[in-house]
């Protein structure tokens, strides 16, 4: 039976035992069994020098020099495992082999010598004494962990449990774990369907101008993105080699660059292309997957097809601990709050600025717009330039979730005019909206039927709304029809 660990918690650090040569050489020489016997002996003394010494054993760092007990570090530099003096390892020196039952019976001891309680209680599990593993088995429902979680588990499947109560109580223990754990289980799908629906938000506010006001099909969208996460890559770049010192602040930078770059992108595509297609959206259909075909060749150009790595500054990486079983990642929390900023941004240039006017007029009625003086060719240059803008600030949103490639704007057009077709074409309030809502459904579907399953599903579930409702969730009303 895996040895007890009860003693070794309350004897931790009490009389000044002194580790010897001949206790060292007991527990790494002989067979298991004596081996085994004299760790169960020395456990309970609580000798400093015993911790430092398993460990090396679990990691098959130790030798043996006639009785002498090595530990060799990993830059091959051994001391002796009593005195922790220097020391040389002769020619024929012998490993200390571990079967897994050594190994497990060192394992029993490091995790009863923890500072954590919840690793010593689940130490406690593997007890000789039916009380001591009844009382450990009810503390641990007070722990609710995936590592508790696994070690109930692994407890109720061994068959050398054979104390009714404890097993009981173990699985009563179980159960008050996993309902625990359910509520973070739940609540990480729940962030993690906000966190997609952000990023959705983010592809589909630049679709929601070009194609929701301006009805241009433009299946280059999705390299609009690419062009704002290549900006980024670049501005990091720089920040590296001439700003070191300054390199957690390069998205400073790097926003407004991806912005730029892509409205400049967007403004040439409009002015070349697009321009002389208003009104026939197949025409523009081709037309504009033939630009993506054009710009994802000319990134491969420049840039190489492999794709590139952009880092998280200091200040994104890492995530904050909210339960044992869900932690919500900076970066993600940053891109959360960084959609809703661009929402409100977006928002208020469309309904509050001479411009917004202007996009609004257009779209709503061109003719009558052109003969109130105002120059429809013009603005049609910049709300195309601002709806490539956005997806440039998207693509720098995802360049700090994942690598950045070529392909990175394939991703995502298909879901980003779906969430404009769903929300309602021209409607911002319906592209939130819908965003969300197919972020949320895809992760809850995903967590049963698979990422690819999930994917169909939520399709199904759009085309069919769409044929109830053609005109998404808010349709243009009255003058704006």
């Amino acid at each position: 039976m895996r040895l007890a660990a009860t003693w070794v918690i309350g004897t931790i650090g009490l009389s000044a035992h002194a580790l010897t040569a001949d206790e060292a050489y007991s527990v790494t020489a002989g067979d298991n069994d004596a081996r085994i016997a004299a760790l169960q002996q020395l456990a309970p003394k609580g000798d400093p020098a015993l911790t430092p010494l398993l460990q090396a054993m679990l990691n098959d760092s130790v030798k043996l020099a006639g009785r002498q007990v090595l530990i060799v570090g990993e830059d091959g530099q051994a001391k002796d495992a009593t005195t922790g003096q220097p020391a040389t390892v002769p020619d024929d020196a012998e490993d200390v082999i571990n079967n897994n039952r050594m190994s497990s019976e060192i394992e029993a001891v490091l995790a009863a010598a923890s500072p954590d309680p919840a690793v010593r209680q689940r130490a406690l599990l593997a007890s000789a004494d039916p009380a001591k593993r009844l009382e450990a088995a009810k503390a641990l429902g007070e722990m609710a962990s995936p590592e508790t979680r696994a070690r109930l588990m692994e407890r109720l499947q061994d068959e050398s449990e054979t104390d009714a109560a404890v097993k009981g109580a173990m699985q009563a223990a179980l159960d008050k774990v996993n309902r625990q754990l359910a509520w973070g289980e739940y609540a990480g799908v729940l962030f993690t369907g906000v966190s997609l629906g952000s990023i959705l938000l983010l592809a589909a506010l630049g679709l929601a101008i070009t194609y929701g006001l301006m009805g241009v099909i433009n299946m280059a969208h999705g390299e609009l993105m690419m062009i704002g996460a290549y900006a980024t890559f670049v501005i990091q770049n720089l920040f590296r080699q001439y700003l070191p010192d300054a390199f957690d602040y390069y998205l400073l930078l790097a926003v407004p660059a991806s912005f730029l770059a892509a409205a400049l992108v967007g403004a040439v595509l409009e002015r070349t292309v697009f321009r002389f297609l208003y009104g026939r959206p197949l025409e523009t259909l081709l037309a504009s997957w033939g630009v993506s075909l054009v710009l994802m060749q000319l990134v491969r150009t420049v840039f190489g097809a492999q794709n590139v790595q952009v880092e998280n500054p200091a200040w994104m990486s890492g995530g904050f601990n909210v339960l044992s079983n869900l932690t919500l990642p900076y970066n993600r929390l940053v891109i959360i709050a960084f959609a809703a900023a661009v929402l409100v941004g977006m928002t208020l240039l469309i309904a509050k600025t001479r411009m917004g006017l202007f996009v609004r007029s257009v779209t709503q009625n061109r003719p009558m717009a052109s003969c109130m003086g105002v120059n429809t060719a013009k603005v049609d240059t910049m709300a195309f330039s601002l709806g490539a803008g956005i997806a440039g600030l998207a693509g720098c949103a995802l360049s700090q979730i994942g690598n950045v490639g070529p392909d990175l704007g394939q991703s995502y057009i298909v879901d980003s005019f779906m969430v404009v077709v769903l929300g309602g074409v021209g409607q911002i309030a319906g592209t939130v909206y819908a965003a969300l809502g197919l972020g949320l459904i895809n992760k809850f579907i995903e967590g049963w039927a698979g990422a690819v399953l999930a994917k169909i599903m939520v399709l199904v579930i759009v085309v069919i709304f769409i044929q109830k409702r053609p005109q998404g969730l808010f349709a243009m009303k009255g003058r704006e029809v």
